[in-house]
């Protein structure tokens, strides 16, 4: 089987019932948020936003909200033990607990979901303080991430109820992160195609892009991977699951250290990938390197770009073309000492694909990683 287009693939008959304006944040666990947003803010460029903690009258948790342009990560940590998030970070190490989207109606939203079979994760909820207030509901999806659907539009404060402006007189200067291209993640043996089915009938998703193991392996490992959108291609989340092959794959190797199935990497965009991926070198994030013979006949297959191949070369940035354009992507190594999640940065010049082209030099890359873990 090749690569499916979206003219393909038969649609949800009706994919308006979920309208999604975006991701409003992605929500991190981590074992100690104060020293995870002052890493984000440094090595990132991310911004002080908002903080939530017992002097904002949260006792159970503490929460640091930073942005850069269009992108917010929450940082939240549990003050004490026994508790769900607590368990979490025991379970996972750092991980996405919540991809939050925004939307015109929370409640709506909720009711859609739930009535079509998503689980209840939070039922809608009325925040208010003197700035207005902010509507939030949410529903399950796989392992233990979670959808929250986040209704705004009747708030002016600086993040939602229950924080407090977050002022620093340290914020480094941004890395040109823009927004969230799209969020990965992995799920179990065979089941890619139960969670499809999820995101079509659930949330009226429909899947844009099919790869199976001819079309994502090595000699050595190979997945299978279906990319779900949203009517409006705001949000876009792929799905990845093992194959066989002679050794384990990267998702398996995901699987065990995450104990579980979540999100394997969340790819953010940026205008200028060379300007980005150098500042992030810079503030010391470590990149998958591909052999330097990818570069040698890349344009053969990508054609013309407007980019000087050498900046890419040396940075390690793939290229890949699809029909409506082309795209540069480059994906970091992972955030944590478990070996689970990991950033892609990526540039769209058009191209609306996920670079198929660059699959194999990829996994081999993530291959020798893995080998040098002793996990391959």
């Amino acid at each position: 089987m090749s690569t499916i287009i979206a003219s393909e693939v038969t649609p949800s008959t009706d994919l308006d019932f979920l309208p999604l304006q975006g991701t409003d944040y992605v929500e991190f666990y981590v074992g100690n948020a104060k020293q995870a947003a002052f890493f984000y803010k440094t090595a990132f460029g991310f911004q002080s936003l908002a903080y939530a903690g017992p002097e904002t009258g949260v006792m159970d948790k503490v929460s640091y909200v930073i942005r850069q342009n269009k992108l917010t990560f929450v940082l939240t940590t549990p003050l004490r033990t026994n508790n769900a998030i607590a368990d979490h970070i025991y379970k996972h190490g750092d991980g996405v607990k919540v991809l939050a989207l925004m939307v015109n109606d929370a409640t709506d939203a909720w009711n859609q979901t739930t009535l079509r079979g998503g689980k209840n994760y939070l039922e809608p909820t009325v925040l208010k303080d003197d700035n207005g207030e902010v509507v939030l509901s949410g529903i399950h999806t796989y392992g233990d991430t979670v959808h929250l659907f986040v209704e705004r539009k009747n708030y002016n404060g600086v993040f939602m109820p229950g924080f407090r402006k977050w002022e620093s007189e340290y914020n480094p200067v941004s890395t040109g992160l823009l927004y969230v291209d799209h969020c990965v993640g992995n799920v179990g043996w065979n089941q890619m195609n139960p969670w499809v089915k999820f995101y079509e009938d659930v949330m009226g998703f429909r899947n844009i892009l099919s790869f199976d193991d001819k079309d994502i392996s090595t000699e050595y490992s190979a997945l299978m991977s279906k990319v779900m959108s949203n009517g409006n291609g705001y949000v876009k989340f792929p799905i990845n699951e093992p194959a066989e092959g002679k050794k384990k794959s990267q998702v398996e190797e995901f699987l065990d250290f995450y104990n579980g199935e979540g999100v394997q990497h969340v790819a953010i965009a940026t205008a200028n990938i060379v300007e980005t991926v150098t500042e992030l070198h810079k503030r010391g994030i470590d990149f998958l390197k591909v052999p330097d013979s990818y570069y040698e006949s890349v344009l053969d297959r990508v054609g013309h770009i407007d980019e000087d191949l050498a900046p890419l070369r040396e940075l390690g940035i793939l290229i890949d073309r699809d029909e409506e354009g082309y795209l540069l992507q480059i994906f970091s190594k992972p955030m944590e000492d478990r070996p689970t999640l990991f950033f892609e940065i990526i540039q769209r010049k058009g191209a609306k694909s996920f670079g198929k082209g660059n699959f194999k030099a990829l996994f081999e890359a993530l291959e020798r990683e893995q080998d040098a873990r002793g996990n391959l």
